[in-house]
């Protein structure tokens, strides 16, 4: 009999993943998850859909209100968990380009140590983490899933304190705690269904795309024939979490579960037009300059609405590669469609969905 304690629940990611587990587990397999109070109505009301949709029942989760920046997590009887629990998935973190570093930190760095030290007082037999491939930071070049610290820059709060996270992560490994990190590329709505939680990255572009009649002026930054732009459906991302946590030699190995094969920006942009069945005309523009009036010209903002950070990803110069994960995915049926295939999904998705929301789960 297994126990698991999740955090992330009932995030975007953090939902599908436990979607899958509990799919591709025993009805031995107990689940505790850890949730914001904030948040509990949310996750009580999804996670009979969840059990449905998994074929289980949902009395093997049990939702427990907490909080991981919070000492012993905000639990009352942490002790009672530590006697039964032998696996822990980390996804809960601040996902936004935007954030602050004192946010960042808090959640994102402190939060996953306050985690790791959950599982080590517990004598957890694996610890799970999602991380994110833009721990890469500005890395010019091919970043392998077996680099960290490449002396890399970054380009926001949210990607310097994933790095942390992960260093931290990294570190309780070679202490003898038995890991499998995840760090999935841009992660975008369902592949068939388009669904997601909320809209942000390539959401803009697209908003923007959507807004327009039939020709849409959008400026381009960088050689965009070349930038890789690596883009993941959230389908994909879960299903290959669920499969990898349950292999045995998963452990102590990073997965990067990117696009092996990403288009190029030049690419994602017309398979944006033909989704949207929109004409781009490009302006090609220096990266700092669309930044700039973005920034801080009034009123292109309110015209464009397309976040200044996400300009840096169309503008990358890291490519992905996933050798563990193509290995250990091999035969398994999971492996990461191509963007022309779902990027319809997407746009209907947005469009039956005017009113979703932008904002992170903080």
């Amino acid at each position: 009999m297994t126990h698991i304690f999740f955090t992330g629940y009932p995030g975007f990611l953090g939902s599908a993943v436990l979607e899958r587990v509990l799919a591709e587990t025993d009805e031995e397999t107990t689940v505790t998850c850890l949730v914001q109070p904030k948040f509990m109505k949310k996750a009580e009301r999804r996670l009979p859909v969840i059990a449905a949709w998994a074929e289980t029942s949902p009395e093997r989760v049990s939702l427990v209100t907490g909080d991981i920046t919070a000492e012993n997590l905000g639990l009352g009887d942490v002790e009672a968990l530590y006697d039964t629990v032998d696996t822990v998935f980390h996804l809960a973190a601040v996902y936004d380009l935007g954030v602050s570093r004192e946010v960042a930190w808090a959640v994102n760095v402190e939060g996953t140590k306050n985690v790791l030290s959950f599982a080590q007082a517990a004598d957890a037999d694996r610890f799970h983490y999602v991380s994110t491939c833009y721990v890469s930071g500005e890395h010019d070049g091919i970043f392998e899933e077996t680099d960290l610290d490449v002396g890399q820059s970054f380009n926001n709060h949210y990607e310097e304190s994933k790095f942390e996270a992960e260093v931290a992560v990294q570190q309780a490994t070679r202490r003898g705690l038995a890991t499998t990190i995840y760090r999935p590329a841009i992660v975008v709505g369902d592949s068939d269904t388009g669904g997601t939680q909320k809209f942000d990255g390539p959401y803009y572009l697209l908003q923007w795309m959507l807004r327009q009649r039939k020709r849409v002026v959008l400026p381009v930054v960088g050689n965009a024939n070349r930038t890789e732009v690596n883009l993941v459906p959230r389908d994909f991302v879960a299903r290959a979490i669920a499969h990898l946590s349950q292999l045995e030699n998963s452990k102590d190995t990073v997965y990067q579960l990117c696009d092996p094969d990403p288009p190029t920006a030049a690419e994602v942009l017309s398979a944006f037009e033909t989704a949207t069945d929109r004409t781009l005309l490009r302006i090609p523009m220096p990266k700092v300059v669309v930044q700039n009036a973005l920034d801080y010209v009034p009123g292109v903002y309110d015209l464009f609405k397309i976040h200044p950070a996400v300009v840096d990803y169309f503008d990358h110069p890291t490519s992905y590669v996933c050798p563990n994960t193509i290995r250990d995915l091999h035969g398994s049926g999971i492996a990461c469609p191509p963007l022309v295939t779902y990027a319809p999904a997407l746009v209907s998705f947005m469009q039956k969905h005017p009113k979703l929301g932008w904002d992170a789960m903080v």
